[in-house]
């Protein structure tokens, strides 16, 4: 089997890059499904080969290796599981949570909060492989880069791009000094030769323009540049009130307020089963109203549109969204992640699976066309944004939860 059949030419790149080249740091960024993943757990499989024969050399009995990612989960999800499937190995860890092969310690080191720094201290590694490495604490990655002492550590590292300003970017990948032994290599969804071209296709059609579509297609370290929902076109997204189907599968997203700036607000929105194409169809959005008032509209949308239907919440004010529930309302915590949701808020507008109705567009296209990135952070400025937190509070979770069971219905 010739090298070309399992690795794609950048993965080829890479490794031979790591067999060849001295380095200290090497990090692989860039596209979704580039081929990232692949590529660094094979340099994986040979950073513990190295490790094992290093120590084996120094009489060291317990060699010991990072193994670092966001969770436990995220550690499994993206590494463990995957190293079965690449190599059929059925890593299970020990009383500690740790892995072994070839006679190495692996150490699993949690980045996602400064939490993780206690897992990484008080011991010395000899290397690192770090996997999502921009939603590392800065911290913790620090300690790991502290604990990889060994002469000849090497620590491994792979990321999705994320803002411009990102310490990952700044500290490291722009950091061209040759005594700093920095190594990188960007990868766009184009370097994956093995993808099947329909399928790249299509996700560059679904994918939303701008900062969404430059970072998971280009691989590229791009913030955001004007407004958030690029592809909301109203002249054809805002339709006659006439033009709504029977037969909506409806739900509403709450966004708690009270002072003028930061209203309350319900947005009402309902599926069609035939084409999947979300409708919202009502906006109740006032200040200097208390929680009764809401129950009361919440009632009136239970009226309406059947006594099931979801109202996914801000969790911020956790005393209403129990209110709302002794009331008989079936009032959810909402998944508030802002770019998860806004990804795939995007993503249905990029599709033209969103319609609105003009009856209650006004609010909605007052919001949408202010709501902006914020250059410096890479997300939303804390403006015009009620509506929109209040629209993607339903369409996220509602969708998610709906995608959820399908995937438990076929698994479980």
């Amino acid at each position: 089997m010739a090298l070309n059949d399992v690795l794609t030419p950048k993965q080829a790149e890479v490794l031979h890059t790591y067999l060849t080249v001295p380095f200290k740091m090497m990090i692989n960024v860039g596209a979704v499904r580039a081929g990232k993943t692949y590529i660094d757990n094979i340099l994986l499989m040979y950073e513990l080969r190295r490790v094992a024969n290093l120590a084996k050399k120094r009489n060291d009995k317990h060699p010991q290796f990072i193994l670092a990612g966001a969770s436990s989960g995220s550690i499994y999800n993206n590494i463990i599981a995957e190293l079965s499937r690449q190599f059929g190995l059925d890593l299970r860890p020990d009383k500690h949570n740790h892995y072994h092969l070839f006679g190495v310690d692996i150490v699993p080191v949690y980045t996602a909060s400064i939490a993780g720094l206690s897992g990484a201290r008080g011991f010395t590694s000899y290397g690192a492989y770090v996997n999502e490495t921009t939603l590392a604490n800065r911290e913790v990655f620090n300690e790991i880069r502290n604990r990889c002492s060994m002469e000849g550590s090497h620590i491994i590292c792979d990321s999705n791009p994320d803002i411009p300003t990102h310490w990952l970017k700044t500290d490291f990948i722009d950091n061209h000094d040759p005594v700093a032994g920095i190594i990188t290599y960007t990868f766009t969804i184009d370097d994956n030769t093995f993808l099947d071209p329909d399928y790249v296709t299509s996700l560059k059609a679904s994918t939303p323009k701008g900062m969404f579509y430059d970072r998971a297609i280009n691989g590229l370290w791009v913030t955001g540049d004007g407004i958030v929902y690029q592809d909301f076109n109203k002249d054809t997204m805002v339709i006659d009130d006439s033009e709504i189907p029977d037969g909506l599968e409806y739900y509403c997203g709450v966004d708690w307020g009270f002072a003028r700036g930061h209203e309350n607000v319900i947005t009402v929105m309902g599926d069609d089963p035939d084409t999947d194409i979300t409708y919202l169809t009502d906006i109740f959005s006032s200040t200097g109203k208390y929680i009764d008032y809401w129950v009361d509209i919440a009632h009136q949308i239970q009226e309406q549109h059947g006594y099931n239907i979801n109202f996914w919440c801000d969790s911020a004010r956790p005393e209403y969204v129990s209110y709302f529930q002794q009331k008989s309302i079936n009032a959810r915590n909402a998944d508030k992640s802002v770019m998860d949701g806004i990804e795939y808020c995007s993503q249905r507008i990029k599709m033209g699976k969103f319609k609105i109705l003009r009856s209650c567009a006004k609010p909605f296209l007052d919001d949408v066309f202010q709501y902006v990135w914020d250059p410096v952070k890479g997300v939303p400025k804390k403006e015009h944004d009620n509506v929109m937190d209040s629209f993607r509070y339903g369409l996220f979770n509602q969708h998610k939860r709906v995608e959820n069971t399908a995937i438990n219905s076929i698994y479980f």
